[in-house]
Formats: structure tokens, C-alpha cells, sequence
């Protein structure tokens, strides 16, 4: 009984800071052919720590949910190719696959989260019931991975504090750019044949 009282003690302090200090949310949107690609997703901001400094944060399996706060959408009315994996029309959520060595990779997954359950009466209506990510990543979810694609580091004119993602329109269909601090990664997103 102390160990649920024990959690639903750091559950209500997370809850508070995370209202407290919640991140903007912000949905970026390209057309393919016609229909509709889009990313919600939490713009975290660095404020005085380092990208370095998150990263040692992360879990073992090093995925990170490429935002804050609530889980991040991918959100598409067609099929479409990303990074060359196919992923078929409807809602997803997004993880960042961050190995300490290698190519950063961006993973599609059927999962949308769970819901941060409502505890106490004043639960802040932005905090309480909302898509939040699963805590074990590999364990809970990874079955239910799309796609997994490689994505490319690209060089960053100037850092940037909160986090951003990107949709532009290119040639093949679109980029999907990652930007944080003095880092950037981006994969292409086409309309599949």
C-alpha cells in the first residue's frame, strides 16, 4: 500500500510541474498529392542544459518520444514512404531511436499512449487524460513498430532552444526535419506508389 501511495505521490508532483511548466504544442502539416501529413507534438526548450545532457537521460533502449509531455502524432490521410519503409493512412505515434553510435532513426508505431488518469479533483485539464508515452518502451510496444528509418544528420545554421519539427514540401513529396539545440536530422516523406 506505501509503494501506491509512494507513486501516486510522484505522479500528482509530476503532474503539477508538468502543468506548471508545460511546453507549447505545435502542429506542422504538408499536402502529398493532395492529402494531409501532420505532426502534433511538445516544444521542449533547452534553457541552460546541453542535447549531451538529455541524451544520457534517456532510457537503455535510448528511444525518445520527439517532444515533451504528451506523445507526438504522425498523422497521415494517405500511404506514405518514410525514409523508403511504407507506412499506410492513419494516426501514429513518433519515437526518436538515438544509439550512441550510428544514424539517429525515426520510429512509426500504432501505440498512441495511454492516459494520464485523472487523480485528484484539480487536475489541470491540459495534464489529466491525455496521450501520454509508455514508460517501457521495447517491453510494452515495440511489437507495434510501422516503420523504423534512418534519418540524416544535416548540418544547423544557427541552434535553436525549443525543439522544432519541420514538414516542407521537396521534389519526391516532403522532409521531415528534427532540430534541437546545435543538432538536426531529417528523412524524406513521399506518397507511396
Amino acid at each position: 500500500m506505501r509503494s501506491i501511495l509512494s507513486s501516486a505521490t510522484v505522479l500528482l508532483a509530476t503532474c503539477g510541474l508538468a502543468a506548471a511548466q508545460a511546453a507549447p504544442r505545435e502542429t506542422v502539416e504538408v499536402s502529398l498529392g493532395g492529402k494531409q501529413v501532420a505532426v502534433e507534438y511538445g516544444r521542449p526548450s533547452l534553457g541552460a542544459r546541453s542535447f549531451d545532457e538529455l541524451l544520457a537521460q534517456l532510457p537503455q533502449d535510448r528511444m525518445w518520444r520527439a517532444g515533451s509531455e504528451q506523445i507526438t502524432t504522425l498523422t497521415t490521410e494517405t500511404d506514405v514512404m518514410i525514409g523508403g519503409q511504407r507506412v499506410p493512412a492513419g494516426k501514429y505515434s513518433l519515437y526518436v531511436h538515438c544509439p550512441e553510435s550510428g544514424d539517429y532513426a525515426l520510429a512509426v508505431n500504432r501505440v498512441l499512449g495511454q492516459p494520464l488518469i485523472k487523480i485528484w479533483a484539480e487536475a489541470p485539464p491540459n495534464v489529466a487524460n491525455e496521450p501520454w508515452p509508455h514508460s517501457e518502451y521495447q517491453k510494452e510496444i515495440a511489437d507495434q513498430e510501422v516503420a523504423r528509418a534512418a534519418m540524416q544528420k544535416v548540418a544547423v545554421e544557427a541552434p535553436v532552444d525549443r525543439f522544432t519539427i519541420a514538414l516542407e514540401p521537396s521534389s519526391s513529396g516532403a522532409t521531415l526535419q528534427l532540430s534541437w539545440g546545435d543538432r538536426s536530422w531529417e528523412v524524406g516523406v513521399e506518397p507511396a506508389s
